[in-house]
């Protein structure tokens, strides 16, 4: 269920505005993921209500866990101790099952609110947090960390790691860029080899997995056994299980690969279509969702048939279009 140290495990990476609750119920239904992370919910002087948590993370009100069973762990940010802890005891009170702290965001915005990667700046302030966290959450439950390499030094990870360790983290994850490379290239995998060299915590691998292909260099070059995925998961439908059956992951079988054609692809986005229109009813929501979903994958592996539905201008003409592809 959680990260463990000799145990492999995917990860289902948070990605705001992309990986929300109809998309995480429709690709920890497919398998291979160990456990999923929420969007951030952003905490600054005031307490959040329930209602903004149970919105933003509606498994809060199935046992913390999507409908396949996997669990979903909550993820806050912001810069002060006091009110990270009460608010983490907040989201267990109302069914979280563990939490993690970001320290990774490369949001201007964010940053300037003293929130994410700032705060790789400031190894004692990490510890602060993590800390305060730890002890107003029970201690079955898993409270971890996802940071960056650093702000803007490769080398900060080093003493932030420790600090996550000595806080009492159940794990860390990292994403192997600094906050000041953004997503630009290069991804640092090798110092992420390098940093679980010098701490005895399980650590997440995060960034560039959006292939097999990155796949299989990432684990060439860290040795990983655990791994965080986004953008990878949503733009190939098959590396999650390319990775799972790799690393042997056997409480499911094995699944054949899921074909690229409009017909193959249908089903996916008609079940996310019933979910989001479960979840919101903003005009246009849906169909913005699925035509970023599409643009990424073709972006990544090439779906040709892309261009015949992307000027669609509600639901029925784009599923009208894929059925006749």
């Amino acid at each position: 269920m959680w990260i463990q140290k000799n145990r492999a495990a995917i990860v289902l990476a948070p990605m705001e505005g992309v990986t929300d609750w109809p998309m995480r119920v429709l690709l920890t239904q497919r398998g291979g993921f160990s456990h999923c992370v929420s969007e951030f919910i952003r905490i600054s002087h005031e307490l959040i209500p329930d209602k903004i948590f149970l919105k933003s993370i509606p498994e809060l009100k199935s046992g913390g866990k999507t409908p396949s069973g996997v669990p979903v762990q909550v993820q806050l940010l912001g810069g002060d101790a006091k009110k990270l802890g009460e608010s983490a005891a907040q989201v267990v009170r109302l069914g979280a099952l563990g939490v993690v702290l970001n320290f990774g965001c490369p949001s201007p915005t964010v940053n300037r609110h003293d929130g994410g990667s700032t705060l790789l700046k400031y190894p004692a302030r990490i510890y602060e947090i993590i800390s305060r966290v730890r002890d107003s959450v029970p201690p079955e439950l898993p409270v971890s960390a996802k940071l960056r390499l650093g702000f803007d030094r490769l080398d900060a990870i080093f003493e932030n790691a420790a600090q996550v360790e000595r806080a009492g983290a159940s794990w860390i994850t990292v994403h192997a860029r600094t906050k000041e490379q953004g997503y630009a290239p290069p991804v640092h995998w090798d110092i992420l080899a390098e940093v679980q060299r010098t701490i005895k915590l399980p650590l997440i691998v995060n960034g560039d997995i959006g292939s097999q292909k990155e796949y299989f260099e990432c684990k060439r070059v860290t040795g990983a056994i655990h791994y965080m995925i986004g953008r990878g998961a949503l733009s190939d439908p098959n590396l999650v299980h390319a990775m799972k059956n790799d690393l042997e992951l056997l409480e499911s079988p094995k699944l054949s690969p899921m074909g690229q054609s409009p017909a193959d692809w249908l089903p996916l986005l008609k079940q996310f279509s019933e979910l989001t229109q479960t979840y919101t009813e903003a005009p246009g929501y849906t169909l913005r969702r699925i035509k970023q979903w599409l643009n990424l994958a073709s972006k990544k592996n090439g779906l040709p048939w892309f261009e015949e539905i992307k000027r669609a201008t509600d639901l029925p003409q784009l599923f009208a279009r894929l059925n006749e592809l």
